[in-house]
């Protein structure tokens, strides 16, 4: 839930499934290819997900099965890695969906994670600034010594 709505559910119910994917008992599932190819990540990078548990697709046989629960949590993990999101994070904020008992945790937890990010973001914005304002002072001064040294040749 890395946009402050909650989904836990399919988006839009009747939404269009990905070419290639199969409707079992009216609901859409999806191969790796087509969430691969949807996404424009690569097959690896899907199942570096199921490594590390944040996906876990149904099998047939050696054929992965993602419902749409699992196109939804890996549009949220894709949303948390544009974000700046740690997987950790992203997990996280991910698991702590709960329709039951509303989103208010895990709203907030998204909040302080923002908050965070932007804070850490404005802080090496300073830094970049300061680092800018040193290059353009021994710049500076570069191009002063060079031009005393053209004048003593």
């Amino acid at each position: 839930m890395l946009d402050c709505r909650a989904s836990g559910a399919p988006e839009v119910p009747g939404q269009q499934m990905a070419e290639g994917a199969t409707a079992v008992t009216s609901k859409p599932t999806y191969s790796i290819s087509d969430l691969a190819r949807e996404f424009s990540i690569t097959t690896r990078a899907i199942r570096f997900y199921e490594d590390k548990g944040m996906l876990s697709p149904a099998r047939r046989g050696q054929t992965r099965v993602y419902r749409p629960e699992d196109r939804v949590r890996l549009k949220l993990i894709l949303r948390g890695k544009r974000l700046g999101l740690s997987l950790e994070e992203s997990a996280e904020i991910i698991n702590m969906y709960d329709p039951a008992h509303g989103n208010v945790e895990q709203i907030q937890r998204l909040l302080d994670s923002i908050r965070t990010k932007r804070a850490r973001l404005q802080e090496q914005l300073q830094d970049i600034h300061a680092l800018m304002a040193e290059l353009d002072e021994a710049e500076a001064r570069c191009l002063e010594n060079l031009s005393t040294e053209s004048l003593n040749k």
